[in-house]
């Protein structure tokens, strides 16, 4: 048996931090907003190091002082090693205006704060609900979208927008086949919690994501983020035919190549493995569009680059601020451009990140970032582009990324 047709403003799919971002900003223009997410929160999540500029949105959205007073590990900045050598970029120090500090956090318990904020800004959301189908294009340029409860009682909800926040579940590109193959080489990740039992002589910056290249593979990577109460998350990054190699459970696995780096394997002498290592595969996506008629593709549901600078949390409560906005002025019965005021926008930024990842893999943007003399300027340009300022225009990194960062990766080489 159907339940009775229910009616929103904007439906949105997904309570990660996009959508509930987004359900946030839209109640502060008194939008009704319905969430509708598959997962029963708090859930396990990686994308643990936020960058400073999203606490821009977060600002916006009402939510600071809830993210703020939650007792997160602060991060002022992230550090890199390979083969021994030590740097470290603190976002304070950037060309950018804004944020320079943030936050390193477990991802349910911040997803679930946001969420929770948005609840009480007036937003629906519904745990354990999920979307089966949608059919756009009806009357008045509305959607209608059919989700199964809980129970497994099917519902329809007529939509005056959509906002896809699925994350990797990626709903309407699926739906829509907007998908369209990634140009990153196919990588994975294995990736657990450890309790770290870092020591305070031990050199360590908690106030730092680290990032650690493998001694004999510049393409294969290591994250380490310290959290709050001693703990960390610990990850690998590297193309899958490389963790093919190797044998056993996934927290074996991890264990045999950290073992293979030396200054992460001393610091980690004394973790804690306690808690079950996984693997995800083939994470990178790209849609060939990021709106369409009476929807919008909000981060990780329209693009996921890489993981390697911790862009993913910005992009999508960045993307849920743009469609915000555009929402307001649609709303409000002006025409919007969505190109124009939310696609081309959003990819700008999306593309300077990419263009600093591909240099990453390449090795070019580790010869930048490990050369003996370093330009305090350019320093300063580099290091809010990893605090998250990927759209400022006053950085040339941003305008022209690609041929600033190529005439630095040369001039580097060189020596």
């Amino acid at each position: 048996m159907q339940k009775q047709l229910e009616s929103a403003d904007i439906l949105i799919v997904g309570a990660g931090p996009a959508g509930s971002v987004a359900a946030a900003l839209l109640r502060k223009q008194g939008r009704q907003v319905l969430v509708i997410e598959r997962e029963q929160f708090p859930r396990f999540s990686i994308g643990e190091s936020l960058l400073p500029q999203s606490m821009q949105y977060l600002e916006e959205a009402g939510m600071l002082r809830a993210v703020v007073e939650a007792g997160f590990q602060y991060k002022n900045g992230a550090a890199f090693m390979k083969d021994g050598v030590y740097t470290d970029f603190d976002f304070r120090d950037k060309h950018s205006e804004g944020w320079g500090t943030t936050y390193q956090v477990q991802r349910a318990d911040f997803d679930h704060l946001l969420a929770k904020e948005a609840a009480k800004q007036g937003a629906e959301i519904r745990f354990r609900h999920e979307v089966l189908d949608i059919e756009l294009g009806q009357p008045g340029g509305r959607s209608l979208v059919t989700v199964k409860d809980p129970d497994g009682m099917q519902y329809q909800v007529d939509a005056g927008f959509i906002l896809d926040a699925s994350g990797f579940g990626r709903i309407l590109p699926r739906l829509l086949k907007l998908e369209t193959p990634s140009n990153f080489p196919v990588r994975g990740a294995i990736f657990t919690h450890v309790k770290d039992g870092i020591g305070p002589d031990a050199g360590f910056d908690r106030n730092k994501i680290r990032v650690t290249v493998h001694p004999k593979h510049t393409n294969v990577w290591f994250w380490t983020i310290p959290f709050a109460g001693g703990r960390c998350s610990l990850g690998v990054v590297a193309e899958t035919s490389y963790l093919e190699q190797y044998q056993g459970s996934p927290t074996e696995r991890l264990q045999m190549i950290v073992a293979e780096e030396p200054s992460l394997a001393g610091l980690l002498k004394d973790a804690a493995w306690d808690t079950p290592a996984r693997q995800i595969t083939g994470y990178s996506a790209n849609v060939d569009k990021l709106w369409g008629e009476g929807y919008a593709l909000l981060g990780n549901a329209g693009e996921f680059l890489d993981p390697v600078f911790s862009s993913g949390v910005t992009i999508a409560v960045r993307s849920a601020s743009l469609a915000a906005a555009a929402l307001k002025r649609q709303f409000a019965g002006e025409t919007v451009d969505w190109q124009a005021d939310y696609g081309a926008p959003l990819r700008k930024g999306v593309d300077t990140f990419r263009a600093f990842v591909e240099s990453w893999y390449e090795g070019g943007f580790q010869a930048i970032i490990f050369h003996e003399r370093q330009q305090p300027e350019i320093r300063r340009m580099i290091s809010a582009i990893l605090a998250g300022y990927a759209w400022d225009q006053s950085n040339p990194y941003v305008k022209e990324t690609a041929r600033r960062l190529a005439a630095l990766e040369a001039a580097c080489k060189l020596g």
